[in-house]
């Protein structure tokens, strides 16, 4: 889950927080999966797949 990868991964969550998912503390988080916050935030396959790439870079 989102709030899981945020908490696990603190450079992941500055890379979510770069794109505007401000996870942390947020309850949802809890139950979406990041394709779930993602586009609930307006982000689109392309702009999650970059992000993606980002994180796993990172991590």
């Amino acid at each position: 889950m989102l709030g899981e990868i945020a908490s696990n991964y603190p450079k992941a969550a500055e890379i979510l927080m770069a794109h505007g998912l401000h996870c942390i503390g947020c309850g949802v988080s809890a139950f979406e999966t990041l394709e779930q916050g993602a586009k609930a935030h307006g982000m689109d396959d392309a702009e999650i797949k970059k992000m993606l790439k980002e994180i796993n870079s990172a991590i």
